[in-house]
């Protein structure tokens, strides 16, 4: 077994009681509720409700009889029911979203117009937030939000594990998307490692992405959607080369202003063009 099987079940969002009790149906097949509670430890005041609690779920089956006998549903239907109860948990909070909408509005929109009125202008171009979690939402969102393209400027993708599964949910033949690395050359024998395994996965894995090195150091890194040489849309995320600072300290820039997406646009359509290359030398060839 290649995983604690509690680390597994933790991602099911069950009480400590009901993990307990589902992992052991899972590992002792059908018994009573009464030996589950002395295999278990739970208490035997407990133990009827627990169960009734992964049957609710779906991820437990009742079988009558005298006395009543419980079995865990199989592995890949536990995780279909968990999806599904999800699925409708986010349908009933969209729906109650969408209802309150109107008000939401009518209330809310008069007070924001008046507060930014004292907008400066530098708060109009951008915005900034924390290398990390926020800047990594704010990369999914634009993903979410792009119509026809995406392009992507990093040193070696290495935040690709906390993107992927919004990356993967909007490539679409709708969609074009390019990604712009810094070329091995540049980067230290660790940091060459890294990329090289996302470079790979990156090709085997989403064959309609292309993919150049750029030949000089990358002054900044970041994502650019739906740029327009009208300047009239767009929006992108962007982080400026800071050596000297460490990554947890650092913010980026977030911005929907036309025209100054459509000028990081031509820096990566130059860069693109004329001083980037599609070979990739890998680590033990540097």
């Amino acid at each position: 077994m290649t995983e604690d099987p509690s680390n597994l079940l933790a991602e099911l969002d069950l009480t400590e009681y009901e993990e307990r009790a589902l992992e052991e149906l899972l590992l002792i097949g059908r018994t009573s509720a009464p030996d589950l509670s002395e295999a278990t430890g739970i208490p035997k005041a407990r133990i009827y409700g627990v169960l009734e609690s992964l049957a609710d779920n779906g991820f437990v089956k009742v079988i009558p009889g005298r006395p009543k006998m419980y079995q865990s549903k199989p592995p890949a239907e536990i995780l279909d029911r968990a999806i599904e109860a999800r699925r409708q948990e986010f349908e009933t909070y969209q729906h109650t979203l969408q209802a309150l909408r109107e008000d939401f509005i009518e209330t809310f929109q008069p007070l924001y117009d008046s507060a930014s009125e004292e907008v400066t202008p530098t708060e109009e171009l951008f915005y900034v937030v924390d290398v990390g979690d926020p800047s990594e939402e704010e990369t999914r969102r634009l993903y979410r939000e792009a119509d026809e393209h995406i392009d992507i400027v990093t040193k070696s993708f290495e935040y690709l594990d906390a993107v992927e599964p919004t990356l993967e949910s909007v490539l679409t033949d709708d969609r074009t998307l390019r990604i712009l690395f810094l070329h091995p050359t540049h980067l230290t024998a660790e940091n060459r490692s890294i990329q090289r395994e996302i470079v790979e996965h990156v090709h085997e894995s989403y064959p309609g992405i292309e993919t150049r090195f750029s030949e000089n150091p990358l002054p900044w890194r970041g994502t650019i959607i739906d740029p327009s040489m009208d300047y009239d849309r767009g929006a992108a995320i962007v982080l400026v080369e800071e050596k000297d600072i460490p990554l947890h300290k650092r913010q980026a820039a977030v911005t929907e202003n036309g025209s100054f997406v459509a000028g990081l646009e031509r820096y990566f359509e130059l860069t693109w063009t004329y001083e980037s290359t599609q070979e990739y030398a890998p680590p033990d060839e540097i």
